[in-house]
């Protein structure tokens, strides 16, 4: 039980100091609700830290986090869908301006994609969620066949965004409102060793370092 004694710890320190200095705020959202900027649709990561990597505060992001920062594919059926969920509620009911899609280097789920996987009754979930990222690894393949694995994971993590991106343009919801320019979709992908995150400019098709947008 140490590490769960460690979170208690962390949550009086919380309690007592960080939600002290910012209790008004905290009132404030209860009164008034949520009402945040942008979704955020980042890996399940622990080294990725959507409000600390954007300096954000409470009520700022609706976040959702999954293994790979994956979108899954529109689909109008009854099953359980907790990704899809999300980015309907945000998109129709908090009605955000934007949403991130942020991938990360030394990205497992990555990894995980220039592997061969056969799934068993205690990965069946794992294997099917992975086969989000295969176009991104077929796609760093074939336009780099002669580098290394290194360098092709590099691009499919990168790559991968854009998918998910486009996955996004499936939901009717989302197509409509980016249709009338009243949502905006960005790819992003943060360096863990260095902090920097790079955007997704899709009028070079390339990504460039954050600061540099305009």
């Amino acid at each position: 039980m140490p590490k769960i004694k460690e979170f208690e710890k962390g949550h009086q320190y919380f309690r007592s100091v960080k939600f002290k200095k910012n209790e008004e705020r905290f009132k404030k959202l209860v009164e008034e609700g949520q009402s945040p900027k942008a979704l955020f649709i980042g890996c399940s990561d622990s080294r990725v830290m959507p409000n600390m990597i954007t300096n954000t505060g409470p009520g700022d992001l609706f976040i959702v986090r999954n293994i790979g920062n994956f979108v899954p594919p529109f689909s109008p059926d009854e099953d359980f869908h907790a990704t899809a969920a999300a980015i309907e509620y945000a998109v129709t009911h908090l009605e955000v301006s934007d949403i991130i899609v942020c991938g990360h280097s030394d990205c497992g789920a990555i990894k995980e994609c220039f592997k061969p996987h056969e799934p068993t009754e205690e990965s069946i979930h794992t294997v099917k969620w992975l086969q989000l990222g295969i176009p991104a690894r077929d796609m760093a393949r074939h336009s780099l066949p002669d580098k290394s694995i290194e360098e092709q994971r590099d691009f499919a993590e990168k790559a991968s965004v854009v998918f998910q991106l486009e996955n996004l343009l499936t939901y009717p919801a989302v197509r409509k409102r980016v249709d009338e320019e009243k949502l905006f979709l960005h790819g992003w992908h943060y360096n863990l060793a260095s902090a920097e995150i790079l955007y997704f400019d899709e009028t070079e098709l390339d990504f460039k370092p954050l600061g540099e947008k305009s």
